[in-house]
């Protein structure tokens, strides 16, 4: 089994193809951690759980932009700061607006039920935002690990410096392109903390890693895709 992590997906289905094709990812053999964010902004957020559905070793860990979905899911909910970063692509894909209710099916609601909202795995930790480390994962307030970004950029400004008591850190979140002074859409790290949003939900590409290798797989840029 190869172990993978994948970056915010934000409904690119066909980027998450090319990343799949291109790292020879495996459906019924390796192991696929999802960072977070499959939903908004993005077209196809529906297909992009479909294809996840269909992936045997699957760990999803929940971010802020699919919190804001299960709760359109299951309360209707509609705050306008998820309408204005991409809600209302995810509710076009599922045939719903905001004067429409949609149908997502239920495999699509328990799906993202089941998140986590991080994953250990060989002393390895994947969150989608990021966390305190002087404070147990335990007792942490669920809030943090969705939206903190603090962590990665602490790693980056220390790079030398061992932030936390895990092998690694793998986050998405927080756009690379957004970090000054620029990182392009390559993944970063400092020290023990790597960042793999390469911005696929705001213009730039997708980004698939082999967890244990480093190696890792980018989509086409998301403006040449759609």
């Amino acid at each position: 089994m190869r172990k993978f992590v994948i970056g915010d997906i934000h409904g690119t289905h066909k980027a998450l193809m090319q990343c799949l094709e291109r790292s020879s990812f495996n459906r019924s053999k390796d192991l696929l951690i999802s960072l977070g964010d499959v939903c908004d902004r993005g077209p196809e957020v529906r297909q992009v759980i479909d294809e996840f559905l269909a992936i045997k070793n699957l760990i999803f860990i929940l971010g802020n932009h699919d919190a804001w979905t299960l709760d359109w899911f299951e309360k209707g909910a509609q705050p306008q700061m998820w309408l204005a970063q991409g809600g209302l692509e995810t509710m076009s894909s599922y045939g719903g607006s905001p004067d429409k209710e949609g149908a997502p099916p239920a495999e699509h609601i328990q799906f993202l039920k089941d998140a986590h909202y991080w994953h250990v795995d060989d002393n390895r930790l994947f969150v989608h935002g990021g966390f305190k480390p002087e404070i147990p994962l335990s007792k942490t307030n669920p809030e943090v690990f969705i939206w903190d970004r603090e962590l990665l950029q602490i790693a980056l400004e220390y790079p030398q410096k061992k932030l936390t008591p895990f092998k690694e850190v793998f986050v998405g979140h927080t756009p690379t392109m957004s970090l000054p002074p620029s990182y392009g859409m390559e993944p970063v790290h400092g020290n023990d903390v790597w960042g793999i949003d390469t911005g696929a939900g705001c213009g730039g590409c997708l980004t698939i890693m082999d967890v244990e290798t480093k190696e890792y797989w980018q989509s086409d840029l998301i403006s040449k895709i759609y």
